[in-house]
């Protein structure tokens, strides 16, 4: 292909994903250049495929959309520059110090359930504890594969028989997975996992669009609540992320803890660490 024509291929795909990520972000060329400093001008000249902006001004104008770093490797990609972002996985050395942080949340946060997670839910490592805890209500052992929670969650022959109120937590986690999609776009991916929910029985489509009025427990947030021996113990979730991320797994990372939402589901927890402690000790 001429280089001519191969610039102006270019020049256009890039022109498209700076108008998409307008779009999406709800942004005018004139707001988008008074927050990056370009000239509207030349995001016009841009956008049109009539210019291919310098790498800098690029990331730029990526930094004022918000782009997620992964979608900035396109970007960048788009105009001919190599991808600027480490898409290297979790065990990678460069991750090491980041991976051995997030390992010392889980340890500090025994002994209740708590996972490191990817973008799409995807489980990365969790403690034995945790493990323990989920084998209370499925054979873990039985899920082959990459674990995945909202899976585990939505699947009638994994832990859906045994959360309490499913409708309004399965509700509030769809809402969640769109809340929550990395730059608050559904990217493919996301739309693949949100289809495969919408695969199992009795998840309705509208549970994407509807608002949601809150938990009717009285609590402040959603419980996830696990029904074990004829008792219902009652969690809540705090989600941590890394800080000024530069690799995509890192600004990926999901460290999700749960927590007792009332004394009674605390004292339950801690009794039934205690008999699976002691359970440990005699096998």
């Amino acid at each position: 292909m001429p280089a001519t024509r191969l610039a102006q291929n270019v020049s256009k795909e890039l022109g498209s994903l700076l108008r998409y990520w307008r779009g999406v972000r709800g942004v005018s060329q004139l707001d988008l250049s008074l927050d990056a400093g370009i000239s509207q001008r030349q995001i016009s000249f841009i956008e049109s495929g009539r210019s291919v902006p310098g790498r800098q001004t690029l990331l730029d104008l990526a930094q004022s959309l918000e782009v997620p770093l992964r979608e900035r490797n396109l970007l960048l990609l788009s105009s001919g520059y190599a991808p600027m972002y480490s898409e290297a996985g979790w065990s990678a050395q460069e991750m090491a110090r980041v991976s051995a942080a997030a390992s010392r949340v889980l340890l500090q946060h025994e002994p209740f359930p708590a996972l490191i997670m990817d973008r799409y839910w995807n489980v990365l490592q969790v403690r034995p504890s945790t493990l323990h805890f989920f084998n209370r209500f499925i054979d873990m052992q039985a899920r082959t594969g990459p674990r995945n929670m909202l899976h585990l969650i939505f699947d009638p022959k994994g832990l859906r028989p045994h959360i309490a109120d499913w409708d309004n937590v399965a509700r509030s986690l769809i809402q969640r997975v769109r809340r929550e999609s990395l730059g608050q776009v559904i990217d493919p991916q996301t739309r693949q996992l949100l289809d495969a929910l919408f695969g199992y029985p009795d998840v309705r489509a509208e549970w994407l669009s509807q608002g949601f009025s809150g938990s009717e427990s009285g609590l402040p947030v959603v419980p996830l609540g696990f029904i074990h021996g004829g008792a219902v113990l009652n969690y809540f979730s705090m989600v941590s992320t890394v800080g000024t991320p530069l690799t995509v797994a890192s600004q990926e990372l999901r460290i999700e803890c749960l927590f007792p939402a009332d004394d009674a589901t605390e004292g339950l927890h801690m009794q039934l660490m205690k008999i699976m402690t002691n359970e440990d000790a005699l096998s």
